[in-house]
């Protein structure tokens, strides 16, 4: 046989509905760590609400905190409160005569203007009959007795395993490669061209390039990279294919490369690096499809010989109209009509290729 006990403390009703005619009730608390607030009306609970102080609003003085409980509780249900009587129930005596007293600081008086707004009267509510509101605020943000010194567990498990241990080992193949900068350096020297450089900034004929007190050749503030086709992939490799970038486009790499490296035609070069990956080629997708004609097709019983692709943005639905090489802008703007706005509507907008029949009298 089972024995139930009955509690006292007030809970949430889901069958009462709430009238908006009738007063409410908030008590609210606030503590050291947070604000606890309670909204009830003839004796039954609507809602709690709870929150952890900022870290400014732990340096307030208790009549601000509980004043700021206030607050936060008519902000909170402020749907519930505004336009109906409402009464404050709180255990600190002295906001009772908040609105009469002669001297406020900016923050009160900030308060007082948003609490000017409500219907409420202030009532003094002993601490101990404030216990819902009370325990609100001093509400614990993690539960003590989950937690577990994992770490100190696991250091002495791992403590406990005898594994062997190798005192003497040998390495075999460590072969140290010098890095991208070293192989620019070095390619660097060896470049005619470069030497070519050297003599004009010698002679003061080059003011945008600058040699550092290792020789090193710079652009700017940019260091140069030679004509070494080879040096200029890795650089490119490491910009666009390895693990930490996943492919990104030209002007990506562009803006990140010219941070550091300057070489004459870099742009239009990693462009064209970025067109011959295969990887993107296969995967990525222009963002908007133009409208085109797909040409050089056999030519049907009827005298096509094309299609015409055009591609919905909205619907992402594709139309594929047959037409000839030899119509005109005239003609395949009636096509157009006929295929497309009818369907559609009219475009806001078309992209296309800027062919010649899209850019004349189409």
């Amino acid at each position: 046989m089972f024995q139930f006990s009955s509690s006292t403390t007030p809970s949430l009703d889901r069958g009462h509905h709430t009238d908006i005619i009738k007063p409410f009730d908030v008590y609210c608390d606030a503590s050291g760590s947070g604000l606890g607030c309670v909204l009830m009306q003839e004796g039954r609970v609507i809602a709690y609400a709870s929150c952890q102080l900022r870290k400014h609003e732990v340096n307030y003085l208790t009549h601000d905190l509980e004043l700021l409980a206030v607050v936060y509780a008519l902000k909170k249900w402020s749907h519930y409160l505004l336009g109906n009587t409402c009464h404050i129930y709180t255990d600190h005596k002295s906001l009772k005569y908040i609105f009469i007293q002669p001297e406020l600081n900016m923050r009160q008086r900030r308060w007082l203007e948003l609490i000017k707004d409500y219907d409420l009267e202030v009532h003094c509510h002993p601490d101990k009959a404030n216990v819902v509101a009370d325990a609100l605020s001093r509400k614990a943000h993690c539960n003590f007795i989950e937690a577990r010194p994992t770490v100190r567990v696991l250091c002495c498990k791992i403590g406990e395993i005898e594994m062997p241990t190798v005192l003497e080992a040998e390495l075999y193949n460590l072969v140290l490669e010098p890095t991208i900068k070293d192989q620019i350096i070095a390619a660097q020297k060896q470049d005619k061209g470069m030497a070519h450089i050297r003599d004009e900034i010698n002679d003061k004929k080059k003011a945008c390039f600058k040699l550092d007190e290792e020789g090193v050749l710079w652009f700017k503030n940019h260091l140069v990279v030679s004509k070494d086709m080879e040096i200029r992939k890795k650089i490119l490799d490491e910009a666009h294919t390895s693990m930490f970038t996943l492919h990104p486009g030209s002007n990506k790499i562009y803006q990140d490369l010219k941070q550091n490296f300057w070489w004459t035609c870099m742009k239009r070069e990693i462009a064209k690096y970025v067109s011959e990956c295969d990887v993107c080629q296969r995967v990525k997708a222009d963002h908007l499809k133009p409208a085109d004609f797909i040409v050089g097709l056999p030519c049907t019983p009827k005298g096509y010989d094309s299609i015409w692709v055009i591609i919905d943005r909205f619907t992402k639905s594709a139309h594929f109209i047959p037409v000839k090489t030899i119509y005109h802008a005239k003609t395949d703007a009636e096509i157009y009509i006929t295929r497309i706005v009818s369907l559609h509507g009219v475009r806001r907008t078309m992209t296309s290729d800027r062919g010649s029949l899209f850019v004349s009298h189409f």
